[in-house]
Parts: C-alpha cells; sequence; structure tokens
C-alpha cells in the first residue's frame, strides 16, 4: 500500500497525561455564539484526551425521543434571552496551555456515538427552496439503527409558523404526523457541524456563519479518524463543539443535516510548527481545504487561494505547479448554501505527494 503524506504529529510522540469528561449542563454550554470572553470550562495540556458531550438544539422537535433529563435540564434551564445571536449549543470552551494567537491547534476525532437513537431535520426557512415550497417548514423526525449505521424516517410533519427560536419545544400531535420516505435506508456518518476557536473580537459571534475560526462548517467529513487544524485566535485557543449531526449531503440544502446529539472523544494537540489560515481537515485518504464567502463565486476563490497555500507552502511545489495539480485532481464541492456565510470545500488525496512532502514532525517540547 502506498504511503500518504500528513500534517498530523506523529502517534508515538503524542502521549495524553489525562483523559478529561465534559458533560453538556447549563454551566459548561454557551448557546448561540463564539466569544474570548466565555470563562473556560476544561484546561487540558497540549496531548489530553477530552470526551465531551455535544448537544443537538433540534432535540425538542421530539421532545419524547431526542430529551433526557441532561438535555431537559438545559432547554429548561438556559434563559432564552442568552440564545443568541446564534442557534446552536456549545460545549465548552476548552483552553488549552500555551496555545497563544497564530498557534494552530490539531483536534483529532477519534469516536462520535449517537446519545440516543432519533435526530430531526427540518426544511427551514432559511432552506434553499423555502419559497418553492411555498414557505412551508417541515420536520422528518429518523430513527438510527446503531449496529447496522443507518437511519431511516419515522414521521414527518407541518411545522405552524416559523421556526425562528433555538430550543423549539414543538410537541407534535400525533395525529398531525404523517409517513415519510417508506423503505429508504441513509447511511450515517456521525460528525459535528460546529466546532471552532473564539474569534478575536469584543463581541459574541455568531454560531451561524463559518469562518476562519471554524464554526458552522457543516462538512459531514468532520467525523471519527479524520483531524482538523485551527488557527488560534486567542490565549488558549478556546475551543468549543456543538451542532452534531449523524447524516448529512453536501449543500444541506433543507436547511438542516440530521440533527441529533452525540458523545464525541477527541484528541487536542497543540502546533507552533506550521500555519494555515482557513480550517483545515485532513482524512485517512485527502486533504480538505475551507473556503467561505458572501456568494458562491467569493467562497470559491477563497477555498482556491487556501489549496494554492497547501500545495505551495506545505508541499512545495510551485504556484505553477500547483495551479495545474488543482485543475486535474482536486474535487470542488459546495459544502452548504444555507448559513449566511456559504462554504465550499476542496479535497485532494494524499497519496499522490511524495514522502519529501511531509511537513517535519514538531520537537516534543512543542508538544507539551
Amino acid at each position: 500500500m502506498a504511503s500518504v503524506t500528513t500534517l498530523s504529529s506523529p502517534k508515538a510522540q503524542v502521549r495524553p497525561s489525562a483523559i478529561w469528561h465534559l458533560k453538556a449542563t447549563p454551566e459548561t454550554i454557551h448557546w448561540g455564539y463564539f466569544s474570548p470572553e466565555i470563562k473556560p470550562a476544561l484546561t487540558i495540556r497540549s496531548g489530553d484526551l477530552v470526551h465531551a458531550e455535544a448537544v443537538t438544539h433540534h432535540a425538542g422537535d421530539a421532545p419524547e425521543l431526542m430529551f433526557d433529563e441532561g438535555i431537559e435540564r438545559i432547554f429548561r434551564e438556559v434563559d432564552p434571552a442568552s440564545r443568541a445571536p446564534g442557534v446552536h449549543i456549545m460545549t465548552g470552551p476548552i483552553y488549552i496551555e500555551g496555545a497563544e494567537p497564530g498557534d494552530m491547534i490539531e483536534v483529532r476525532y477519534l469516536q462520535m456515538v449517537p446519545r440516543n437513537n432519533y435526530g430531526s431535520n427540518l426544511a427551514a426557512n432559511w432552506g434553499h427552496l423555502y419559497e418553492e415550497f411555498g414557505k412551508q417548514e417541515r420536520v422528518t423526525i429518523y430513527e438510527l439503527d446503531p449496529v447496522a449505521n443507518t437511519a431511516h424516517a419515522l414521521y414527518a410533519y407541518d411545522f405552524r409558523g416559523d421556526y425562528l427560536v433555538p430550543g423549539t419545544i414543538t410537541n407534535c400531535p400525533s395525529c398531525d404526523r404523517h409517513p415519510a420516505l417508506p423503505g429508504i435506508t441513509i447511511p450515517a456518518r456521525p460528525h459535528l457541524g460546529t466546532a471552532g476557536v473564539a474569534p478575536a473580537v469584543g463581541e459574541p459571534v455568531s454560531t451561524i456563519p463559518p469562518g476562519l475560526h471554524g464554526g458552522n462548517i457543516d462538512n459531514w467529513r468532520i467525523g471519527a479518524g479524520s483531524t482538523m487544524f485551527y488557527k488560534c485566535q486567542v490565549k488558549g485557543g478556546l475551543f468549543s463543539i456543538g451542532d452534531p449531526h449523524v447524516s448529512q449531503g453536501d449543500g444541506e440544502i433543507s436547511g438542516t443535516a440530521i440533527e441529533a446529539s452525540l458523545d464525541c472523544l477527541f484528541q487536542i494537540i497543540l502546533r507552533k510548527d506550521f500555519d494555515f489560515p482557513s480550517p483545515l481537515l485532513e482524512t485517512p485518504e485527502n486533504w480538505i481545504v475551507h473556503g467561505f464567502g458572501e456568494d458562491l463565486d467569493q467562497a470559491m476563490k477563497n477555498c482556491s487561494m487556501d489549496m494554492l497555500h497547501l500545495l505551495h507552502e506545505q508541499q512545495g511545489l510551485s504556484k505553477n505547479d500547483a495551479y495545474s495539480l488543482m485543475s486535474v485532481a482536486a474535487d470542488f464541492g459546495i459544502t452548504q448554501v444555507v448559513d449566511g456565510t456559504l462554504g465550499v470545500h476542496a479535497r485532494i488525496e494524499r497519496r499522490m505527494f511524495p514522502a519529501k512532502g511531509t511537513v517535519k514532525d514538531p520537537p516534543r517540547s512543542d508538544l507539551f
């Protein structure tokens, strides 16, 4: 089997000093925003493992299925007025000792397990075809099969009014429920729609749009077995996770994925040996670069420039060679079109690059 180049640190040099458990509670979550002013829910050292709960803000779409005592407490106790300016329930932030602005953090996502076996998809007022569907919002509830790693629709119902309040609890009566997607089985691919570091700004930043800090990227490939790189903007990084999904297509066209709470295991490693301008994803097969913009043209341009940066700065190609390679071997796709700031991603296979293209591993003193 051909070897692949990697940006990740070698496993032998990244031994955790601790494993931390971070529950999602009213005291350890922030609802709808990133901010450098939030008190850390947890402080760790580089290389530590974190087992954290990520709770979906759509649990109220079927509370009898998607609530448990812990989730119900969050919905009950967190002041609705504080759920702003975004919508997502974020667990954290996590302070990484030694992290400074300009450093990178490497987040290895190791495991993502559904908290319960149910999720919700909303055809929302921010969905791409809202006008075409007569401005009618509709909820579809899915059941997960954890053994087969699949999902199927249980029922659907029309949402009356406008779905605007973060943490809406619908309590849809049985008489309003309709069959949905008969005979259709969907592959489950649990992932985090939203995760990132605190932006260096003096006011809360909405969790809805993605950005250079991470945020609501909505790339279904950010699941177990992948590694994300985020550039720190403030001391300690202040990393948070949220918006858990169990399946989503590229584009997220109706406005949401299958939104379902997850228990996540990940390792955070401080990197001072390289720099990258935007959230960078490494999977076992690919590097994936993200670009954002007010329209898809701008998102595509930003994504292209950052893929050029990856190939030129990290792999040592000339810019002319990198441009040619991007055209013949990189796949560009629409990540999402429903979060205000639009997203494009570019994927390129790691196995194409010779071993000499590997970024030098940092000395141990940079990791701990």
